[in-house]
């Protein structure tokens, strides 16, 4: 109400030209609403988490469709994970990339699309410490849980410490028939 007794104080007093209608309509039929007003500022605030709860929200549907198809003897707390920004990484038993979470690209700068289908080594290179990268493939073939601290590359070639653990995955009948991988920046 106050934005139209202004306005109206401004016409009486010819501070103003021409305010037309319109205008004077407006701010008081504004001014009459009954709503919290929010700055725009929140808005993108808003945006940004609403996002990310989007991507986790998917990323947990796929990664519980998964588990159900494959029939893992799953132990961990996906939602939480993916809640903690944690990025998840699914293989086959062949190692190859089956499912990347989508914050993914927040960590090394690959979206999950363009990991799918290849091997978790595509983010090592030549400063990757060898003797980690041989402890995790002995684990990996030995069918054991492995925590290393990696140093990886991003997709610009910027180099990343990531603490990865991983788990091979058995179905009921104990059969292995994934790897799935926890990573953080470390």
């Amino acid at each position: 109400m106050a934005i139209f007794k202004f306005f109206l104080y401004l016409k009486k007093n010819k501070k103003i030209m021409e305010f037309n209608e319109y205008t004077i309509a407006k701010a008081k039929y504004i001014s009459g609403l009954k709503v919290k007003k929010m700055p725009l500022i929140s808005w993108n605030f808003y945006a940004e988490h609403f996002e990310s709860l989007k991507k986790t929200i998917t990323d947990y549907c796929q990664l519980n469709l998964m588990a159900e198809g494959n029939h893992w003897n799953q132990q961990w707390d996906l939602k939480q994970e993916l809640q903690n920004q944690t990025v998840i990484v699914v293989t086959c038993p062949k190692l190859k990339i089956i499912f990347a979470s989508q914050n993914i690209h927040t960590m090394n700068g690959y979206k999950p699309n363009e990991v799918i289908g290849n091997s978790p080594k595509m983010f090592q290179g030549p400063q990757t410490d060898l003797t980690i990268s041989k402890q995790i493939s002995q684990s990996v073939k030995n069918k054991q849980p492995f925590d290393q601290v990696v140093l990886n590359y991003k997709k610009d070639g910027s180099l990343y410490k990531c603490r990865i653990k991983g788990f091979p995955i058995f179905n009921k009948k104990g059969e292995l028939m994934n790897f799935i991988a926890f990573e953080n920046a470390a």
